[in-house]
């Protein structure tokens, strides 16, 4: 594991003193606190993998998580299957490898007792070709010329759903309601958004509200139009790859740049997804090399993380020495590391603490081998560096910050912020004054 800047630990206070006669209004919107982690209940057990995913609840709150976020669990088509779980036989039915509905109710009980929501991954545009209303109700499904149902272009495995038919509007809606009212679910994670329609999104999601106006809606997109359908928060595509290219010799600039450019288009109240890795990703890349070394991957999230919107931890981040490209069609047990969680821990209580900062003027000083920025509000500065190298690297502290009497906000510690900042290989340092 990649060393950081100062030791890890200690407690972290979520409070700063604000100056009684601010020079000026806090110049950004309202940022997020919270944190999502993604679980694939498939990296949780070769069966009964809701008991494995609700055994590891209490760290995964520990870690400062909010919101779990579970990838689906519905009953999984056979007919066309290639294994993925976005492929749906029954939209109410729970795949009898992860478990039963005791065995979610039970999921869902021990996230709320620890303060956290739950939402669930919905997969509205498609369903298996052995779901039921593919013989019952052919007239909810796309076709062609000839009458056939098609699928959605290059996913062979489903069938593609035609929400023109208000009969499909009104059983998705059902559908999805009846997570929410058997369950007491929080929200949903929703597949493919763009393929599906506005018009739905926003009835469901106006209904949805009526019944908890807290609901939690993700949407799978990077489109801003989203946002007036009701959703919480999309997705910001280009983070993963921004950040990458900067561990693997690009500019660390450009993370910022990226960053900067992500959040410009997110409405007050709104919030950005921002990640290292999730499911897609981490099938598709040797997660060991993405961000140059698996040791560099908590540094990169201190980038998702810190620049603003709602980063998340995908199941596999928080084990050691992960490689290779992780399938979330195969069942892998995982052998979560308390290190890592520690690790993540510390960054998430930085990330918490720093909310009202993190709303201030963003200025970029980077230099060619660390991304570093600083926050800042009438009375208050933060500093994030992060070394994206495998070798020792400094940066100059902005003059302002240079000598001044400052939190590291990993520890808690009180420090004096130095001219120049050292970091060990892939080590990163949060301050704020």
């Amino acid at each position: 594991m990649a060393g950081v800047a100062v030791a890890l630990g200690g407690c972290t206070s979520y409070e700063i003193d604000m100056p009684e006669n601010p020079e000026q209004p806090v110049i950004g919107n309202e940022v997020s606190t919270n944190v999502i982690y993604q679980a694939n209940p498939r990296f949780f057990g070769e069966n009964d993998c809701l008991k494995g995913v609700t055994a590891q609840v209490p760290r995964i709150s520990d870690m400062g998580c909010d919101i779990l976020w579970v990838m689906p669990i519905y009953t999984q088509g056979e007919v066309n299957s290639i294994g993925s779980p976005y492929c749906v036989k029954d939209f109410k039915g729970i795949n009898p490898k992860y478990g039963t509905e005791a065995d979610f109710s039970a999921l869902v009980e021990a996230a709320h007792a620890k303060g956290m929501k739950v939402i669930l991954d919905w997969v509205a545009n498609h369903t298996a070709w052995d779901h039921p209303w593919i013989t019952q109700y052919p007239d909810r499904y796309q076709k062609d010329a000839d009458g056939n149902i098609v699928s959605p272009s290059g996913w062979a495995d489903v069938a593609q759903l035609d929400f023109n038919n208000p009969a499909t509007v009104e059983a998705m809606e059902d559908a999805m309601t009846y997570w929410v009212n058997q369950f007491g679910i929080d929200g949903f994670r929703c597949d493919y958004a763009d393929g599906v329609p506005h018009s739905f999104w926003s009835k469901v999601i106006a209904d949805l509200q009526a019944y908890n106006p807290d609901i939690i809606m993700l949407a799978e997109t990077s489109n801003t139009a989203f946002y007036e359908d009701g959703f919480t928060m999309i997705y910001d595509w280009n983070c993963p790859g921004a950040i990458s290219g900067a561990f693997k010799g690009g500019k660390p600039a450009d993370i910022v740049k990226e960053g900067r450019e992500a959040l410009a288009n997110v409405p007050d109240g709104k919030s950005i997804l921002r990640y290292v890795f999730n499911h897609d990703v981490a099938a598709e890349n040797n997660v060991a090399t993405m961000y140059g070394s698996w040791d560099a991957v908590p540094a990169a999230y201190v980038m998702a993380a810190m620049l603003n919107g709602t980063p998340m931890i995908y199941s596999s981040m928080d084990v050691e020495n992960m490689s290779g490209k992780l399938s979330f069609f195969e069942y892998k047990t995982l052998d979560f590391s308390a290190s890592l969680a520690q690790e993540y821990k510390a960054i998430n209580d930085a990330f918490k603490a720093s909310a009202e900062v993190r709303r201030g003027q963003l200025q970029d000083f980077s230099n060619g081998s660390v991304a570093c920025f600083m926050r800042s509000i009438p009375g208050h500065n933060l500093l994030v560096a992060v070394n994206t190298t495998n070798n020792p690297q400094s940066v100059k502290a902005p003059i302002v910050m240079a000598g001044a009497s400052a939190t590291n906000l990993l520890d808690n510690s009180q420090i004096t912020v130095p001219v120049t900042v050292e970091l060990e290989p892939y080590a990163y340092t949060i301050i704020m004054e």
